[in-house]
């Protein structure tokens, strides 16, 4: 057995079918539930109940991670999101168009991280607008939380359903 061999039967490319993928998956929301905008989530809630310096903490490292991002928005936005229209049509259109599995699994990880991307640089900018002390920069790190928690939730759901119609049409097929 050459090392491809074991490199192939490690990594199964039917993965749907695969164990790390689901893992991968769950891992994936996981941490984009627990990190909003780079603000652990127990932050969040230390800062609700005890308020004081927990909260002081939490502004200044909301206030470091909305400049960053913001700033790297600014200055390489339209790159980013150009390589990311990119990747996400490649991926599309192999995984979807020719069949190829793999793509279709790195689609279903990649594209709800873009939307998730997308709405962190909208809070971000609400952030720096105007809700970046107090409770309200509790609530709308809190809102945000939900919604990356409510598009993980639909993504897991969809991608199982994909993953068993991929399952079943190639168990169908041999």
């Amino acid at each position: 057995m050459n090392v491809f061999d074991l490199i192939v039967e490690l990594i199964d490319m039917r993965s749907f079918s695969n164990l790390w993928f689901w893992i991968m998956l769950g891992v994936q929301w996981w941490m984009a539930s627990h990190r909003i905008m780079g603000v652990p989530f127990d932050m969040i809630l230390r800062a609700r109940r005890q308020g004081g310096a927990a909260q002081t903490v939490l502004e200044e490292l909301a206030r470091i991670h909305v400049n960053r991002l913001l700033y790297i928005m600014h200055v390489s936005g339209m790159w980013i999101t150009g390589i990311t229209a990119f990747i996400l049509t490649a991926l599309a259109v192999s995984g979807f168009w020719y069949g190829a599995e793999f793509a279709q699994a790195v689609f279903c990880l990649v594209l709800p991280l873009t939307f998730w991307s997308f709405l962190s640089v909208r809070t971000a900018h609400r952030i720096a607008d105007g809700d970046h002390s107090g409770e309200a920069l509790q609530a709308r790190l809190i809102k945000l939380r939900l919604g990356v928690q409510a598009s993980g939730m639909v993504t897991i759901l969809l991608t199982a359903f994909w993953g068993m119609y991929q399952n079943m049409s190639v168990s169908v097929l041999h």
